[in-house]
């Protein structure tokens, strides 16, 4: 045990139930996550003390706006998101939306898309940034804010919370107080887990990637191309789809409006979707909600 901080897990996983699977039999639980945050970066034109820095380029415009940092970000909701939805849509698949609470605002038609669809949404925070450095009245209020946007425009609270970068020392704490389902503030396993809460009843963690995520096209060129993001996302599916055969598994793909909304990088989606659909009877394609659902029926306890 870790005597500096024992809540860290470094002991390989308990097995599994040699009977136990995801449903129709299936061995691979997949999630693709689509991060809705166009209007919550940080804009001295929404009356910010800063501009947001990354984008398209790693550059920010101190003391002025940044048109072209802003432009940037709507370009995800005026053109790559419908470029992504479609797909989703002509497959039937589910997605899980990550929802900043000051985008859905600027986006509400994100939460009628849902309805229709039957996709999930998911709190992502109120803006785009992480609340490590917040104090817990600060981040409280503003997940509270989160949650009453996507209630007033979806009509229920989300069930699940991912931060951006780090989640802070009370945030699951409140989440749990708050009576979400799961966060996803964890990069630590290829499966979900649970904890346990002040009340006894079970928390469940559904790990999040960044290495099966198109922000990588932001990360030093390691996506360049569209094919490098399908490259890279089917190899860990063929790695999963392999091991799955013995232990079931989980596998997050990260999407970005602006990112991979982009006309050169759709088609690395368009691949990675074919061969999804190629291994149908293996993966089950489904919201984060219900693979927590799923697990906590079946796998509750602690584990």
């Amino acid at each position: 045990m870790d005597t500096l901080n024992p809540a860290r897990r470094f002991a390989p996983r308990s097995p599994l139930p040699t009977n136990w699977c995801w449903p129709q039999g299936r061995g691979l639980a997949l999630s693709f996550v689509l991060n809705i945050e166009e209007g919550a970066e940080f804009s001295l034109g929404a009356g910010d003390d800063h501009n947001e820095a990354v984008h398209e380029v790693v550059n920010e415009i101190r003391g002025a706006r940044d048109f072209c940092m802003e432009t940037h970000f709507e370009y995800g909701a005026r053109c790559g998101y419908d470029r992504v939805m479609q797909r989703f849509a002509q497959r039937g698949w589910p997605l899980t939306l990550n929802v900043c609470g000051r985008a859905l605002d600027h986006t509400p038609w994100v939460a009628t898309d849902a309805l229709k669809g039957g996709h999930e949404l998911c709190g992502h925070g109120w803006r785009w940034e992480s609340p490590a450095l917040m104090d817990e009245a600060t981040e409280r209020e503003q997940i509270q804010r989160t949650v009453d946007v996507i209630r007033r425009l979806w009509g229920r609270a989300p069930a699940g919370w991912h931060c951006k970068s780090s989640r802070s020392v009370n945030t699951r704490r409140l989440l749990q107080a708050m009576d979400f389902l799961y966060d996803s503030d964890d990069y630590g396993d290829d499966l979900p887990y649970t904890l346990p809460r002040e009340d006894g009843r079970p928390h469940v963690v559904l790990p999040y990637a960044f290495d099966t995520n198109d922000m990588r096209f932001f990360d030093r060129a390691s996506f360049v191309h569209g094919r490098d993001f399908a490259d890279y996302v089917i190899a860990a599916l063929d790695t999963l789809l392999a091991e799955s055969t013995q232990s079931p598994r989980m596998l997050t793909v990260g999407l970005h409006t602006r990112i991979i909304g982009r006309p050169a990088r759709i088609g690395g989606l368009d691949a990675v979707l074919r061969h999804v659909a190629q291994h149908g009877d293996a993966i089950w394609v489904a919201t984060r909600e219900d693979i927590a659902r799923h697990w906590l029926a079946h796998l509750g306890t602690a584990r």
